[in-house]
């Protein structure tokens, strides 16, 4: 009876290419998955458009979207948030700073913005505003409605204004983190610094 070596030492040779092919397409299957999960569910990157929220962020200046941390915490007061809106007939995204949460009364009087009638203090630095637009009279935000201002205060197209009006939670892409040059976390740029008077 033959027995055929060849054949049997081919075998093992076909395994291991077998295996070989398999471990690469799932490499690349993993590779492929990462990323659409980075892009569509982690991490994005956009640039700033317009000069609404100087001094904090600049025209141009390459940020990077967290998409992730709003999947499971809502939105915070004082939040660059960026969104899109449905219906508008910008194709960018927007950001702006969340000044007002759901289901609060926000006024803004005097040179003041009160949130449920106390005065709230902002965390950056920013200038008097001249326009209060629609918040000269109370706004009743909803249970899912934000309201947002550029850090320019004075030249900015948000929540005062009825093309913009109240963002939406479901409009809310991510928030935005990081910014590239120069290096910073977004929510670190442009804070007010606390002074202590020496007696």
């Amino acid at each position: 009876m033959d027995f055929d070596f060849e054949e049997k030492s081919k075998k093992p040779l076909f395994m291991k290419i077998f295996i070989d092919v398999f471990i690469w397409v799932a490499q690349i299957a993993a590779v492929i998955f990462l990323a659409y999960f980075i892009i569509y569910y982690a991490l994005e990157k956009t640039n700033m458009i317009g000069s609404s929220m100087e001094p904090t962020l600049i025209a141009d200046d390459s940020i990077i979207i967290n998409k992730f941390s709003y999947r499971f915490s809502e939105p915070k007061r004082f939040d660059v948030i960026v969104f899109k809106q449905g219906g508008s007939e910008h194709s960018f995204y927007n950001m702006k700073r969340i000044i007002g949460m759901p289901g609060e009364t926000l006024q803004i009087k005097d040179g003041n913005i009160y949130i449920n009638g106390e005065i709230l203090e902002d965390t950056v630095n920013v200038e008097p505003m001249a326009n209060y637009g629609l918040a000269e009279e109370e706004i009743i935000l909803e249970e899912n409605e934000y309201f947002v201002l550029g850090d320019n205060r004075n030249n900015s197209e948000d929540s005062r204004f009825a093309s913009v009006g109240n963002i939406r939670r479901s409009e809310i892409i991510g928030e935005a983190f990081l910014r590239f040059s120069p290096f910073n976390f977004v929510d670190k740029i442009n804070l007010k610094k606390e002074v202590t008077v020496e007696e």
